[in-house]
Parts: C-alpha cells; sequence; structure tokens
C-alpha cells in the first residue's frame, strides 16, 4: 500500500502557520493527482493545497479553522484504497500532543491556569459567526491573550473583505485593558440583586422600608443601565426665548378648547419644532447596528410620560412630521391620556425615532437625559422661567424679563458628533424663537 503524507507548505517568508479556512475533500473520498484538498489561507495569501497523487483520503488530520504550523502533516492519501490504521496516522499527532502537555504536568501553576480557563484551549475558528476574515497572526496573538472566539465574534476587521488585522486585535486588546480598569467604577453602579440583599441585611433592625421594584421599574432599570453602556453619551444645552409662544398660547387656549375639544400645551409645540429640525438633520433621525448606520425615512415622536404610580412610559407619536399643530394636539393628548389610564396599546409604544422628555413638568431647569435605545438622541426640555435678559433693539440693547427655557441633547457620540448635535440643537431653538405667532387655529 503506497501512503503520501501532505504537509503544510512554505508560503513564504515569516509565514509559519496557516489557517485551513475549508476542506474541500473529507475521508474516504476518492481524489485525482493535482485535485485540491482543502483551502488555507495566511495574513499575505489564499491557497489550496493539491492532491500529490490519485488515490484515496485516508486521513484528515485537521480540521476548519484549525491553524496547522508549515511542515506539519495535514492529510493521508493511499493509492490503493485501502484505509489506514488509525495507528499508522495518529502516532507523530500523538507524539505532538505529548510533548506539549509535558511543560504542564510538570508545572503545578500551567495546571492550575487550564482549569481555571479551559476557554484558552478552545479551537480558534477561521472566521467569524458573520464571516469576517481572521488571520493566523491574529489568531496566535489572540491565544496569547486569552481571547476567546466570542469576543472575535464582535470584531469586524478593517483588512479586505473584513479580514481581522493585527492593528485591529491590538487596537481590541488595548481597548479591553481599558475596560477592566474601568470596572470597578462601572460594576457598583449597575442594579444586582446581591448588592440589595446585601443592604437590606445591613439595614435590619433600622427604621426603614424596603420596596421591591415592581415589572415596568425592573425593565426602566434595565433599559437605562444597557443605554449607558451601549451608547457614549454626550450632553449640549441652549437657551431659549420662548416669551412670544408663552404669550400666543395664553391668547389661543380657550378658544382652542372650545373650537377642538382640545388643551393646548407646549408639548405638541415641542414637538412640531423638533420634526422640523430633524428634517434639516436626518442623520439625528438614525439607530445604530453593529457598524451600520440605519436611517430612517420617517419620523416617530417618542414623549416620556410619568405615570401615576411614578413610573415612565414612553408613547409614540408616528408620523409626527406628517402632522399640524392641531394633529400632534390631538395625539399628544391621546396618548397621555391613555398612558394615565393604563390603556396603551402595545404599538403605541413601539417604533420611535427620537424621544422628548419634559423635565419643566416637575420644575426641573435642565438634565441630562438617557438615549431611548435604539435611538441616538434626546430631547430634554426645561422648565420655563422668567429672567432678566438682554434684548437686542435696532436702538441698542436693552435689558427686560423674558420666559426662558434650557433645551438639553444628549447624544449618542459613536455616530453624531458635536457639530451635529450642536446644529441640530440650535436649529430646534430657532425653530421655537421663530415660531408663527400669527397663525389662527
Amino acid at each position: 500500500m503506497a501512503k503520501y503524507e501532505i504537509f503544510l507548505p512554505a508560503m513564504g517568508e515569516g509565514i509559519i502557520e496557516a489557517t485551513i479556512t475549508k476542506l474541500l475533500k473529507k475521508e474516504g473520498d476518492s481524489v485525482e493527482e493535482e485535485d485540491s484538498i482543502m483551502e488555507i489561507a495566511t495574513d499575505k495569501v489564499d491557497s489550496e493545497i493539491p492532491a500529490p497523487a490519485s488515490g484515496i483520503i485516508a486521513k484528515i488530520l485537521f480540521e476548519e479553522g484549525d491553524v496547522p504550523k508549515v511542515g506539519d502533516i495535514v492529510a493521508i492519501i493511499t493509492t490503493d484504497g485501502e484505509n489506514i490504521d488509525d495507528t499508522d496516522a495518529s502516532p507523530k499527532k500523538e507524539e505532538k500532543e505529548e510533548k506539549e502537555e509535558t511543560p504542564i504536568e510538570s508545572a503545578e501553576p500551567q495546571f492550575t491556569l487550564i482549569t481555571e480557563a479551559p476557554e484558552v484551549s478552545e479551537p480558534m475558528k477561521a472566521k467569524t459567526e458573520n464571516g469576517n476574515f481572521i488571520s493566523p497572526l491574529v489568531r496566535t496573538i489572540a491565544k496569547a491573550e486569552n481571547i476567546t472566539n466570542e469576543e472575535l465574534n464582535t470584531l469586524v476587521g478593517s483588512g479586505e473583505s473584513n479580514r481581522i488585522t493585527k492593528k485591529d486585535i491590538l487596537q481590541y486588546i488595548e481597548n479591553r485593558k481599558t475596560a477592566k480598569k474601568a470596572e470597578p467604577v462601572v460594576i457598583p453602579s449597575a442594579p444586582a440583586p446581591k448588592v440589595s440583599a446585601t443592604e437590606h441585611k445591613s439595614y435590619a433592625g433600622q427604621n426603614v422600608e424596603i420596596i421591591e421594584m415592581d415589572r415596568m421599574r425592573k425593565l426602566i432599570s434595565h433599559h437605562m443601565t444597557n443605554s449607558l453602556q451601549v451608547s457614549a453619551h454626550v450632553t449640549s444645552f441652549i437657551d431659549v426665548d420662548v416669551t412670544p409662544i408663552v404669550q400666543w398660547r395664553d391668547k389661543v387656549k380657550n378658544d382652542f378648547l372650545k373650537k377642538h375639544n382640545q388643551k393646548l400645551t407646549y408639548t405638541p409645540i415641542f414637538v412640531e419644532a423638533v420634526t422640523k429640525a430633524i428634517q434639516d438633520y436626518p442623520l439625528i433621525n438614525v439607530s445604530v447596528d453593529g457598524d451600520k448606520i440605519i436611517k430612517k425615512n420617517f419620523v416617530n415622536i417618542g414623549m416620556a410620560t410619568a405615570l401615576p404610580n411614578g413610573n415612565l412610559i414612553v408613547p409614540v407619536i408616528k408620523d409626527a412630521n406628517e402632522k399640524n399643530l392641531i394633529g400632534l394636539s390631538k395625539s399628544v393628548n391621546d396618548l397621555a391620556n391613555r398612558a394615565r389610564a393604563n390603556q396603551l396599546k402595545p404599538d403605541d409604544i413601539q417604533g420611535s425615532t427620537f424621544t422628548i422628555t419634559n423635565l419643566g413638568a416637575f420644575g426641573s431647569t435642565t438634565g441630562t437625559p438617557i438615549i431611548n435605545q435604539p435611538e441616538v438622541a434626546i430631547l430634554a426640555i426645561g422648565a420655563i422661567k422668567k429672567k432678566p435678559a438682554v434684548i437686542e433693539t435696532p436702538l441698542g440693547d436693552t435689558i427686560g424679563i423674558r420666559h426662558i427655557m434650557v433645551l438639553s441633547l444628549s447624544y449618542d457620540h459613536r455616530v453624531v458628533d458635536g457639530g451635529l448635535g450642536g446644529m441640530f440643537l440650535k436649529r430646534v431653538a430657532e425653530n421655537l424663537e421663530n415660531f408663527d405667532t400669527t397663525q389662527l387655529l
């Protein structure tokens, strides 16, 4: 019986290993001379390993995703159709394993390390779950740094065809080290049952009351904490002179109620200003999916609404950009009333693309709201306060009493830079300050 051992060939200076990206044949298959048996890849080249002679694939010693070194036997072919005995194909592999295991058996610290972190020995795959290629060099670095396949699945390479390069993995390692240093700061702020239990026990015998979170509060807690972990929050502020709006609303609100059977609040005015600003700066109306930005060609405004029990819910005004002030008033009042009466439907709280929260309803002048995922921005509206302000006139500047409000915009710095965030916030302010007070409703 003629037997041919197929070795991993040398593929260039400095290349000591390759990743098996695909097995083209399996054990027992017939092959002709020069038929490709497997595809391999390195940092520099993708290639195939051909059969040196016609015969039967008797043994394949590595699987897809394995990283053999140059000179390793990767397969065995027999020419007379007989299967090769396992004892003939395995000695070199077993001998190699024994050599690799000897230091581990002779050193207790190494044995302990493997016991505590078995994932380090997990076979490295050639590609991530998303199909992004990972080079052999990267896999060597990942193995040395105890980086798992699950972690690699989160990376998108900067190389050709999303190949994960040495630069990518070194950057990830650096980011991971930074994140680990920050863990002592982050972890205590996150809600955890163990902390609650410890605090409960520490209050034994004291005059306190322990209140369990209800289901909605638990959801809010998780949603807010997750948002801070996902998005890079930045907040910008701007003062807005809404004196003309205050005076106009005071003048028309009674007639508006009689004519439309709707209360005219400030909220629909704010919603209108925001929807117009979104049309001017549509990249504020997006979400993030991995490394992709999903631009929404519709505007659904979520309005954070406080409930009688102290919880918060965000009903959604669908297609807000297609409604006038009357339509927005009806939507705002309907959603707010049904929210407080616990009559909202599931569709009423889904699909928002931008959220507004009114801090002024509770007397707060400003705040730093947390982004409502998967959106990338949220606008907080502060209380309208009478303040002395500089009034510019053609005859000169004067000091007067004005109705001033602070707007604060929190945005996701991963996709919204300070320029876009600032221009959008300024446009909202301009829309409010230039509100048409001559319109008839």
